[in-house]
């Protein structure tokens, strides 16, 4: 990955000898592919057989620990409506997940200018919503541009058209995007659900409409049902013919249609899973992985590239202004301790990027554990410790609530060590809705959470300070900021992963992340289930799925 970007003609998507394609998509670590760990650890000779022969028909019945909130995947960032989503909406193109290698989807191929500013596709021909009403370049148009128009409501997709300047339709099957920047991470982006498409309908509807399903898409699958709380139902589109080119069949979904329940207790996706009440569960909890081997039910895990679980300390409040809590907070921190309450498919984090991001590079010595300096740190700091053990400067003392809606068992052990360096910090386990209204509101002091995607740019569509970041510390913009403008710009590839790492190892030292764990998405099937894939980023794809028969 020591090449560097140097080439005078544009190249179509579908070369595959291409070598500026080559180059322009970073290939993802040998890690990224299911090892055999990550593969299914139980099936029957039966089983085996069976998954020879797919089968049409049936409804999966998927669990999903938290209610989805918002449907849009324009709009939302969180896995459960994510993973719902992806099957309601296609993409210009899809990235292998053995290989991190760009591939056809709706577009047939592609031709990316010398600048990397001017990005044009060619678009398949009789693709249609399932409203009926057709696929084209202005589809493509009206789309990208209601994305800007949405601004920080389209929380990842907004930041992936950022410095969009216009989009030519010189006719129905031709669509050019062009840049102010240059910019390097825009071709994965169209790999993405976040940038997948909807009809007209769809796109004039109101942002609050469509989260609670207002949703035409190009998918296999269209919606149904969506009570909060309780279910979404998606059922399958009769006629689709345009699956992406890494999909295992042509035509219609498998599947007869999708049902997700929304199951919170741990204990009862297991006993429902075992008793065949459910198809899927996907919220395995790291205690029941092995009660389902020993069951010798199949787990299907993935490691998520991107943006690690960590705490982000908002600088606009003045305990987290002060760099010498947010750096005792990194030393305070014993992450190989968290190990034993993960799953066998999570590690402690390692940097602020997971190591099956590309451009990834391990940054552990920043991460050790050394309560002493952090007590030293706060000392220094005239953070003294007070009677209950809590630290006080001038009659404040080091305390913060962190509200969150994820299943993190491990946030509670991260609770129970800053409590030995004298940081007191509060959880709240609140449902997702609440959670956002309060991350939107900026009163929190920190907030926790993870970002899956499959390019480095995902540090920028965090913590980006410019104008128009999302800027999640509320803080200055600085040289960190820069670095990530450069890395989402450079067509170098040795000059890029030089200013990603640069930008990692900045927002460590300063406290503006706190890496804790990596995530795996694990989950759980009935041996009746087959054909289950995740895309590049550990998303759900369910075309291809189907079910033994009964």
């Amino acid at each position: 990955m020591q090449e560097r970007f140097a080439f005078n003609t544009a190249v179509t998507g579908n070369t595959t000898t291409g070598a500026r394609l080559r180059r322009l998509v970073f290939p993802l670590m040998i890690a990224t592919a299911l090892s055999a760990c990550d593969k299914p650890q139980a099936a029957t000779a039966d089983h085996k057989a069976a998954a020879d022969t797919p089968h049409s028909g049936g409804t999966l019945v998927v669990a999903i620990d938290t209610d989805p909130n918002c449907l849009d995947p324009q709009q939302v960032g969180n896995n459960n409506s994510l993973n719902i989503g992806r099957q309601l909406t296609d993409s210009l193109t899809d990235q292998d997940p053995a290989t991190g290698k760009i591939v056809p989807w709706l577009a047939t191929d592609w031709k990316v200018s010398d600048d990397n500013r001017r990005f044009s596709f060619t678009l398949r021909d009789g693709v249609t919503f399932s409203d009926g009403t057709a696929f084209n370049a202005q589809s493509v148009k009206d789309n990208l541009q209601a994305i800007v128009a949405m601004g920080a409501r389209a929380s990842l997709a907004s930041t992936y058209l950022k410095g969009l300047t216009e989009i030519d339709t010189p006719d129905a099957n031709h669509v050019t995007v062009v840049f102010a920047q240059p910019n390097a991470q825009f071709l994965q982006a169209t790999s993405t659900m976040s940038l997948g498409f909807f009809a007209s309908q769809t796109v004039k509807a109101t942002v609050d409409a469509r989260c609670q399903g207002g949703l035409i898409g190009t998918g296999p699958f269209v919606l149904s049902t969506f009570v909060h709380n309780q279910k979404v139902d998606i059922t399958r589109r009769s006629g689709y013919k345009w699956p992406s080119s890494l999909a295992k069949h042509q035509g219609d979904s498998y599947l007869d249609g999708i049902e997700y329940r929304v199951i919170p207790e741990s204990g009862v996706r297991f006993g429902s899973l075992v008793s065949g009440q459910l198809d899927l569960n996907a919220g395995v909890t790291p205690q029941d992985e092995p009660l389902i081997l020993a069951k010798k039910l199949p787990i299907i895990a993935r490691t998520n590239p991107g943006l690690v679980y960590s705490l982000f300390p908002n600088q606009s409040k003045p305990l987290m202004a002060d760099i010498n809590v947010r750096q005792a907070l990194n030393l305070a921190i014993d992450r190989a301790a968290l190990q034993p309450i993960l799953s066998r498919y999570q590690a402690p984090a390692s940097s602020v990027l997971a190591k099956t991001t590309p451009l990834y590079q391990n940054l552990s010595s920043q991460l050790k554990y050394d309560p002493q300096a952090a007590k030293s740190l706060l000392d220094n700091d005239g953070w003294k410790v007070g009677a209950d053990g809590v630290r006080v400067k001038d009659g404040k003392r080091l305390s913060f609530t962190l509200t969150y809606w994820q299943s993190a068992p491990f946030i509670e052990l991260v609770q129970q060590q800053l409590k030995q360096v004298g940081i007191d910090m509060q959880l709240d386990k609140a449902p997702i809705g609440q959670v956002i209204a309060r991350q939107s509101s900026g009163a929190q002091e920190a907030e926790f959470y993870n970002l899956t995607r499959s390019d480095p740019d995902v540090l920028r569509t965090v913590f980006d300070a410019g104008p128009g970041g999302r800027n999640v510390n509320k803080r200055g913009a600085n040289q960190i900021d820069t670095a990530l403008q450069q890395s989402s710009q450079t067509l170098d590839t040795e000059k890029r992963q030089q200013l990603v790492t640069d930008a990692a190892k900045g927002l460590i030292a300063d406290g503006d992340a706190i890496p804790l764990v990596e995530l795996a998405t694990v989950i759980a099937t009935g041996n009746n289930v087959h054909g289950f894939r995740y895309d590049a980023s550990s998303r759900f794809q369910l075309y291809d799925t189907w079910l033994s028969p009964k």
